[in-house]
Protein backbone atom coordinates (compact mmCIF):
# COMPACT_ATOMS: atom_id res chain seq x y z
CA UNK A 1 0.00 0.00 0.00
CA UNK A 2 1.16 3.34 -0.72
CA UNK A 3 1.69 5.75 2.02
CA UNK A 4 1.12 9.53 1.73
CA UNK A 5 4.57 10.58 1.46
CA UNK A 6 5.25 8.06 -1.61
CA UNK A 7 2.04 9.62 -3.33
CA UNK A 8 2.96 13.13 -3.16
CA UNK A 9 6.15 12.75 -4.19
CA UNK A 10 5.19 10.89 -7.03
CA UNK A 11 2.38 13.46 -7.81
CA UNK A 12 4.71 16.08 -8.05
CA UNK A 13 7.37 14.27 -9.92
CA UNK A 14 4.64 13.98 -12.59
CA UNK A 15 3.64 17.76 -12.38
CA UNK A 16 7.46 18.65 -12.57
CA UNK A 17 8.27 16.30 -15.69
CA UNK A 18 4.43 16.07 -17.46
CA UNK A 19 6.04 14.20 -20.26
CA UNK A 20 6.68 11.19 -18.33
CA UNK A 21 2.74 11.29 -17.22
CA UNK A 22 1.83 11.25 -20.92
CA UNK A 23 4.12 8.58 -21.87
CA UNK A 24 2.61 6.43 -18.46
CA UNK A 25 -0.81 7.11 -19.41
CA UNK A 26 0.35 5.98 -22.98
CA UNK A 27 1.10 2.79 -21.83
CA UNK A 28 -1.31 1.82 -19.54
CA UNK A 29 -4.18 -0.45 -19.97
CA UNK A 30 -7.85 0.54 -20.96
CA UNK A 31 -10.60 -1.52 -19.58
CA UNK A 32 -14.13 -0.90 -20.51
CA UNK A 33 -17.56 -2.83 -19.85
CA UNK A 34 -18.86 -3.86 -23.24
CA UNK A 35 -21.45 -1.23 -22.62
CA UNK A 36 -18.69 1.42 -22.93
CA UNK A 37 -16.94 -0.58 -25.91
CA UNK A 38 -20.57 -0.78 -27.53
CA UNK A 39 -20.66 3.01 -26.92
CA UNK A 40 -17.25 3.80 -28.82
CA UNK A 41 -16.98 0.74 -31.81
CA UNK A 42 -19.40 0.27 -34.54
CA UNK A 43 -20.98 -2.96 -34.52
CA UNK A 44 -18.43 -4.46 -37.05
CA UNK A 45 -15.64 -3.03 -35.04
CA UNK A 46 -16.97 -4.44 -31.91
CA UNK A 47 -17.60 -7.96 -33.03
CA UNK A 48 -14.32 -8.15 -34.40
CA UNK A 49 -12.07 -5.88 -31.62
CA UNK A 50 -14.06 -7.80 -28.86
CA UNK A 51 -15.63 -10.64 -29.89
CA UNK A 52 -12.66 -12.05 -32.19
CA UNK A 53 -14.56 -11.89 -35.30
CA UNK A 54 -12.89 -11.50 -38.92
CA UNK A 55 -13.71 -9.23 -42.17
CA UNK A 56 -14.38 -10.22 -45.04
CA UNK A 57 -11.03 -10.57 -47.31
CA UNK A 58 -10.41 -7.56 -49.57
CA UNK A 59 -13.29 -5.43 -47.78
CA UNK A 60 -11.26 -3.02 -46.24
CA UNK A 61 -9.17 -0.26 -48.17
CA UNK A 62 -6.26 -0.45 -45.69
CA UNK A 63 -5.53 -3.44 -47.78
CA UNK A 64 -4.98 -1.72 -50.61
CA UNK A 65 -3.18 2.01 -48.23
CA UNK A 66 -0.06 2.65 -50.38
CA UNK A 67 1.41 5.87 -48.41
CA UNK A 68 3.69 6.40 -45.72
CA UNK A 69 2.42 6.29 -41.77
CA UNK A 70 1.32 4.68 -38.91
CA UNK A 71 -1.35 2.35 -38.70
CA UNK A 72 -3.12 2.26 -34.80
CA UNK A 73 -5.69 0.55 -32.97
CA UNK A 74 -9.18 2.27 -33.79
CA UNK A 75 -10.18 1.34 -30.17
CA UNK A 76 -7.46 2.63 -27.75
CA UNK A 77 -5.11 5.07 -30.59
CA UNK A 78 -2.22 2.90 -29.76
CA UNK A 79 0.84 3.23 -32.53
CA UNK A 80 0.66 -0.43 -34.08
CA UNK A 81 2.27 -0.90 -36.92
CA UNK A 82 4.94 1.30 -39.53
CA UNK A 83 3.81 1.68 -43.68
CA UNK A 84 7.61 0.66 -43.87
CA UNK A 85 6.44 -2.90 -42.43
CA UNK A 86 3.24 -3.31 -44.48
CA UNK A 87 3.90 -5.95 -47.52
CA UNK A 88 0.89 -7.23 -49.89
CA UNK A 89 0.67 -10.99 -48.67
CA UNK A 90 -2.41 -11.28 -51.30
CA UNK A 91 -4.79 -12.96 -48.69
CA UNK A 92 -7.20 -9.34 -48.41
CA UNK A 93 -6.14 -7.84 -45.39
CA UNK A 94 -3.32 -5.54 -44.67
CA UNK A 95 -0.43 -7.61 -43.51
CA UNK A 96 2.77 -6.28 -42.09
CA UNK A 97 6.42 -7.99 -41.34
CA UNK A 98 6.97 -6.57 -37.76
CA UNK A 99 4.65 -4.66 -35.70
CA UNK A 100 5.81 -1.45 -33.58
CA UNK A 101 7.74 -2.05 -30.28
CA UNK A 102 5.50 -3.18 -27.17
CA UNK A 103 2.51 -2.42 -29.41
CA UNK A 104 1.08 -6.07 -29.76
CA UNK A 105 0.91 -9.16 -27.60
CA UNK A 106 0.09 -12.53 -28.79
CA UNK A 107 -1.79 -15.81 -27.42
CA UNK A 108 -2.87 -19.31 -28.65
CA UNK A 109 -5.98 -19.29 -30.41
CA UNK A 110 -7.51 -22.70 -30.45
CA UNK A 111 -10.92 -21.80 -32.13
CA UNK A 112 -10.24 -24.09 -35.35
CA UNK A 113 -9.06 -27.22 -35.62
CA UNK A 114 -5.24 -26.05 -36.36
CA UNK A 115 -3.42 -23.85 -33.22
CA UNK A 116 -2.94 -20.27 -34.52
CA UNK A 117 -1.39 -16.92 -32.64
CA UNK A 118 -3.87 -14.29 -32.28
CA UNK A 119 -2.53 -10.90 -32.56
CA UNK A 120 -4.31 -8.49 -29.42
CA UNK A 121 -3.42 -4.48 -28.82
CA UNK A 122 -1.31 -4.54 -25.57
CA UNK A 123 -3.22 -1.56 -24.74
CA UNK A 124 -6.92 -2.69 -24.44
CA UNK A 125 -6.89 -6.28 -25.74
CA UNK A 126 -8.74 -5.60 -28.76
CA UNK A 127 -8.55 -8.70 -31.09
CA UNK A 128 -6.21 -7.49 -34.65
CA UNK A 129 -5.65 -10.82 -36.43
CA UNK A 130 -3.37 -13.49 -36.51
CA UNK A 131 0.25 -13.66 -37.26
CA UNK A 132 2.13 -16.75 -39.24
CA UNK A 133 5.25 -17.95 -40.46
CA UNK A 134 4.76 -17.48 -44.03
CA UNK A 135 6.10 -13.54 -43.86
CA UNK A 136 8.90 -12.01 -45.96
CA UNK A 137 12.35 -11.36 -44.67
CA UNK A 138 13.62 -10.11 -42.36
CA UNK A 139 11.80 -11.64 -39.42
CA UNK A 140 9.60 -14.30 -42.13
CA UNK A 141 6.32 -13.07 -40.09
CA UNK A 142 3.05 -12.54 -41.15
CA UNK A 143 0.86 -10.26 -39.01
CA UNK A 144 -2.73 -10.47 -40.77
CA UNK A 145 -4.56 -8.04 -39.79
CA UNK A 146 -7.91 -6.64 -39.81
CA UNK A 147 -8.66 -3.28 -41.30
CA UNK A 148 -11.70 -2.64 -39.22
CA UNK A 149 -9.77 -2.91 -35.82
CA UNK A 150 -6.90 -0.29 -37.35
CA UNK A 151 -7.23 2.89 -38.76
CA UNK A 152 -4.38 4.82 -40.54
CA UNK A 153 -3.07 8.67 -40.19
CA UNK A 154 -0.07 9.70 -43.28
CA UNK A 155 3.09 10.53 -42.54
Amino acid sequence: MMDRRTLLTALGALALFPSVANAAADTDKLILTDAQWKARLTAEQFDILRREGTEVPFSSKLDYEKRAGTYYCVACNLALYSSKTKFDSGTGWPSFWAPLPNAVATKTDNSLPEERNEVHCRRCEGHLGHVFDDGPPPTGKRYCMDGVALKFKPA
